[in-house]
């Protein structure tokens, strides 16, 4: 397995927006005992426009994943959950530990923007989010949203955005925990408490998760195979709080830190292993000046530290991101005008000889939300100002109408960008500083059904889904070395990517549903119409839920056709198919055990050339609350 260098809310925009809707966005998802769940569910998402919207009226491509089904899912790591989303493919050197990244709508991993309540915790040197050291224990909620967001939340949007809420305080005074242990001998534990205490809420939670792991690299022939097994270890804590000081004004809080202790397969000699640590934190301050208009400030710092261990000695790397924003939101009928001042400071230090170590980046965003039935419109504009690559404008348009109650089209088109990370521009000896920033037009065509039938005397819920894109992406930076070894990025390819994602569900009753997508797609290299590495044609997944008496079975498919190791289509990655069982019983009140199987049928296949995937894995657990 390769170091994480080797691969490479919401910007800080959302973050007041995302802990101040906390409660609207829980009840939305959160059915009454013994409601029906048959009715086309209606969350509140704030991703997509950085203001709260029920996501039957959005204009964008939007997946939401609760807690209950982050829960069910019967994945260890957060890249297995994403890869059974629509429009994601996921890279994993090895198991859950692992150096993991995902290609949304075939953008390359590290152009898909990764936020933890609204704060950025990418690595500035490598470019990306170590997706590995983001524990499922601590996520409450995740909301994806696929296109071009840099109007949004600036750079690194070409794919899109995943926004990953942590636990965050309820109504009622609760503690929660959990217990579990499956093969390689992994063991995990988690616990917390969370609560309100009249204008106060609070949330505390703390995990751990350790196991001896599978060895990485099965082909003896590469460089780095070292026939050992390769564990990890993950140390997690999330803290939130609130207080409202008058109606209209309150004052929020976030903490998450995750220490990752992972082996991986550097030759036979030594014990390699890098040690990641994700730390984010905000507070942010909300008021409404008056009946139509709402201020909030925010400052927010997230870090990325890693130490590769090797045994040619430890290289550790640093990267401190401080967040600044001012976001007003305005109601101008018949829509909302949101407006807002930011401002982020990055700063990398490692024992290499960077020959710069930080860039500012101050940004000024518009947003313009319009509604009237069977209408909508969205337009986002954004100017960042880069210490480092100067200025770079970013817009977005999109509407929508409704044909029918049921039926209704969405159109849209936007640019994004993204910043050469520190690595590409200052690493000495393999660096450019001349490089500019990768760029994206993207327009897409989507069609939305939703409806409530009654058949055979039961009521059927049934969503179904369809968004065709085309994404252009220029100046896209590649490593290379010339005949004489100089090794350095440049920029010197564009990508065209285009496709198809189909997606849906049907709830028969509480007891039952049937969910599934299938993505077609052609993500390819504008040169010579090769295949981006390691990103397939199609792939899909179906999933099935059924209530058996007081058990609930789960059933799941995850399927891809061919891909290609590298960008020369030289080395194929046969095409897979993935089975999954899961099963939970509540055996007491609020208690449920569980045991899930992932890949039941043992299947021997690859993400990532000479990496395998673990075969057959197995898990048993109890979680609950009181």
């Amino acid at each position: 397995m390769k170091s994480k260098k080797a691969i490479a809310r919401v910007g800080l925009d959302s973050t007041l927006a995302s802990l101040l809707v906390w409660a609207t966005v829980a009840d939305a998802q959160t059915p009454a005992e013994g409601r029906a769940k048959t009715a086309i569910l209606d969350p509140i998402v704030v991703t997509a426009s950085r203001t709260p919207q029920s996501i039957t009226q959005l204009l964008a491509d939007v997946t939401v994943i609760e807690r209950d089904a982050i829960a069910r899912a019967g994945v260890d790591s957060l890249a297995e959950l994403l890869q059974r989303q629509p429009g994601i493919e996921i890279i994993q050197n090895g198991g859950p530990g692992a150096t993991s990244g995902v290609f949304l709508r075939g953008a390359n991993s590290n152009q898909t923007l990764v936020l933890i309540d609204g704060v950025r915790v990418s690595s500035a040197s490598v470019g990306a989010t170590a997706l590995e050291a983001i524990p499922l224990e601590q996520i409450e909620r995740i909301e994806i949203l696929r296109g071009p967001a840099s109007s949004l939340y600036g750079s690194d949007a070409i794919g899109g955005v995943i926004q990953i809420f942590t636990r965050h305080g309820s109504d009622a005074t609760r503690l929660t925990a959990g217990v579990g242990y499956g093969t390689y001998n992994t063991r995990s534990v988690d616990g917390g408490v969370s609560g309100r205490s009249g204008p106060i809420t609070f949330n505390v939670h703390a995990g751990l998760q350790d196991s001896n792991g599978f060895n990485a690299i099965v082909n003896p022939a590469n460089f780095s195979y070292d026939p050992d097994r390769d564990g990890y270890r993950s140390e997690s804590v999330t803290a939130s709080g609130g207080l409202e000081m008058a109606t209209g004004h309150d004052v929020s809080a976030t903490y998450f830190r995750n220490r990752l202790n992972n082996q991986y397969d550097g030759g036979d000699a030594f014990d390699d292993r890098t040690i990641t640590t994700l730390e984010s934190g905000s507070i942010a301050l909300r008021d409404r000046l008056s009946s139509v208009w709402m201020s909030h400030l925010i400052a927010a710092i997230g870090t990325d530290e890693s130490v590769s261990k090797t045994g040619f000695g430890d290289f550790p790397f640093r990267t401190r991101q401080r967040q600044y924003a001012w976001q007003n939101d305005i109601t101008v009928d018949p829509g909302l005008l949101t407006l807002a001042l930011e401002r982020r400071e990055e700063r990398v230090a490692t024992d290499s000889a960077f020959a710069v170590t930080g860039r500012n980046t101050d940004s000024v965003t518009a947003v313009y939300a319009w509604r009237q039935d069977p209408q909508a419109m969205q337009a986002n504009l954004r100017y960042d100002d880069s210490s480092q690559h100067g200025g770079k404008t970013t817009g977005a348009i999109a509407y929508g109408y409704r044909i029918t109650p049921e039926w209704r089209i969405t159109v849209s088109a936007g640019t994004a960008f993204k910043a050469p990370s520190f690595n590409d521009l200052y690493f000495p000896g393999f660096s450019n500083p001349a490089l500019k920033p990768e760029t994206s037009r993207n327009v897409e065509l989507g069609a939305h059904w939703a409806s409530t039938r009654e058949f055979g005397g039961r009521s059927i819920g049934i969503e179904a889904h369809a968004v065709a894109w085309r994404n252009q992406v220029h100046e896209l930076i590649v490593f290379g070395c010339d005949a004489n070894f100089n090794c350095l990025p440049n920029n010197v390819d564009n990508a065209t990517l285009t496709g198809v994602t189909f997606s849906g569900d049907v709830r028969f009753s509480t007891a039952s549903t049937l969910s599934g997508s299938l993505d077609l797609q052609s993500p390819e290299n504008d040169a010579n119409g090769n295949l981006l590495p390691r990103r397939a044609r199609r792939h899909g997944v179906i999933a099935w839920s059924q209530q058996a008496g007081p058990v609930r079975l789960g059933l799941e498919l995850i399927a891809s056709s061919l891909r290609y190791d590298d960008a020369e289509n030289s080395r194929r990655l046969p095409g897979y198919a993935s089975v999954n069982v899961t099963a939970e019983w509540p055996f007491a009140a609020n208690w449920t055990a569980y045991v899930r199987a992932d890949n039941v049928f043992d299947r021997d296949y690859q993400v990532a050339a000479d990496y395998s995937t673990g075969g057959a894995r197995f898990f048993v657990g109890v979680r609950g609350r009181l």
